[in-house]
């Protein structure tokens, strides 16, 4: 909060000799106000620029998605693409834009590629599109009730501060790690689990966009030039473009965004996937069937929003000293019903994307900037030819960027401790290394308790930590459970 803008309290408390409600601060546009804009240190101009470069950070799931759902059923059925691509993009819309009008953050959502993933491989196989739309809303249902009854902000609060701090830094890592596997600079090799690009070598025009990309964005940041993450990824695309139209680059080593001008900028959306769900008709896989899989949904879609809105929420120095955020509580209902809204949509259940640090990192704290990203996502409905221009290794920079900026949280961490230093080394090093959120989170509320445990102070975690514990030791033994019950 600047100097300049009242508190709280000069806000809200009347007049000592009138009783009159105070005046509105002078200079101060309902916009302003209802965002809460300039109480949060930014400017309309950087919530405008951060919804922008959120988006294309996250317009790759408009081709992701898609691709992840474009399996067949259990009847051999397929999604068809263009109705995938719609539905992607009005889910996205719609849940983006309410967060950013009810939970007034800077938060995105869009198809959570862990949901799309259990969707594609454990339930499909075994129920029908529609069907296995109708489980994403009961998992929406779930968790939506679990905030309603408070429960999910408790459990939120109840994650120690260094836990906090060690999300927001492997969440760094994490997407650190996505942007350099995506742009092929970290790649798979007989010499190790992860080697240098292809083969121990970098090699291929995208791969040198990226590393530009990149340098290009740490130097402006360097110099301080507003907007520096959008810049780069503008000029990126520019680039791209520029070598692919020389003739430079075959089709294909770009992914799945070519860097080409589309021969048409408008195409008409195909609404055929909005409302096919169906509840019901899993009599020949069983109700325990049914409940594994809500409870692998619930996981995915509670454990890596939670992760993420704490991570993002800290990086907007939204938090308070305790980690806690305003509005968490709106925020974390909207991101519940963007599993039924998406559900709904046929696109799979909407989460809060980690891509949402890119427009942070350019300056946006309020809701204002979410519904920028929404607003962009539903002219993506029509619009879908120009959001596949820029490629995905140029919004592979950004995340490595970003990922840069959230290691300052290591400086919070008191590494002396070993209480502390081990859960948070555990939850960093398991989210790029497993390649999941919900599996560095687990890791490190197991060892945190454990620890707390060894060392007689078994109270300090709280009664939430210890059921966190509980629910953790059943994910990580969810499989060998499944075997032992004849599940799956």
């Amino acid at each position: 909060m600047t100097q300049s803008t009242p508190s709280a309290t000069d806000r809200t408390a009347p007049d000592a000799t009138t009783g009159a409600p105070p005046p509105r601060p002078a200079g101060r546009t309902r916009l302003d106000r209802y965002f809460h804009i300039s109480e949060r240190g930014s400017t309309v101009a950087r919530e405008l620029r951060g919804g922008l470069t959120t988006f294309m950070a996250m317009a790759y799931i408009l081709l992701l998605n898609p691709l992840l759902l474009s399996g067949p059923d259990v009847d051999g059925h397929r999604l068809g693409q263009t109705g995938l691509i719609t539905a992607t993009a009005l889910a996205a819309a719609v849940s983006t834009l309410l967060m950013g009008l009810l939970g007034r953050v800077p938060l995105a959502l869009a198809a959570g590629l862990s949901v799309s993933g259990v969707l594609a491989t454990q339930v499909a196989p075994h129920m029908t599109w529609p069907q296995a739309m109708g489980m994403c809303v009961l998992y929406g249902a779930v968790i939506v009730v679990l905030v309603v009854s408070g429960l999910r902000e408790v459990i939120m609060n109840a994650i120690p501060l260094p836990l906090k701090h060690g999300i927001t830094i492997g969440i760094g890592m994490f997407i650190a790690l996505i942007g350099l596997v995506n742009a092929g600079f970290v790649g798979r090799g007989e010499g190790g689990p992860l080697t240098l690009g292809a083969g121990g070598q970098l090699a291929g025009w995208p791969v040198l966009v990226f590393c530009v990309t990149l340098l290009l964005i740490f130097m402006l940041q360097a110099r301080e030039v507003p907007g520096a993450i959008l810049v780069g990824i503008v000029t990126g695309t520019v680039l791209a473009v520029a070598v692919h139209a020389a003739g430079g680059t075959d089709a294909k080593v770009w992914g799945l965004t070519v860097p080409e001008l589309p021969g048409h900028l408008v195409s008409a959306p195909d609404f055929g996937l909005f409302g096919q769900v169906e509840f019901g008709g899993w009599e020949h896989i069983g109700a325990l069937s049914v409940g594994m899989i809500v409870f692998t949904l619930v996981l995915a879609g509670f454990f890596d929003a939670m992760a993420t809105i704490i991570g993002v929420g800290t990086e907007a120095k939204l938090a308070d000293d305790r980690g806690r955020m305003p509005g968490l509580g709106k925020a974390l209902f909207v991101d519940g019903a963007g599993g039924a809204i998406g559900g709904a949509c046929g696109a799979s259940g909407q989460t809060v994307f980690i891509e949402s640090a890119t427009g942070v990192g350019e300056g946006a704290r309020t809701g204002l900037s979410s519904v920028v990203t929404g607003v962009l996502f539903a002219a993506g409905l029509f619009f879908t030819p120009l959001a596949q221009i820029v490629p995905g290794q140029v919004a592979a920079a950004a995340l490595v960027v970003i990922g840069a900026m959230m290691m300052g949280n290591a400086r919070h961490v008191d590494w002396g401790d070993r209480s502390v230093a081990v859960p948070v080394f555990l939850t960093v090093a398991l989210m790029p290394f497993t390649y999941s959120i919900t599996a560095g989170v687990g890791a490190g509320v197991i060892a945190y308790t454990a620890i707390k445990s060894a060392q007689g102070r078994f109270r300090e975690p709280g009664i939430f930590m210890w059921v966190l514990t509980v629910v953790f030791v059943v994910y990580f033994a969810l499989h060998p459970l499944e075997g032992w019950l004849g599940v799956g």
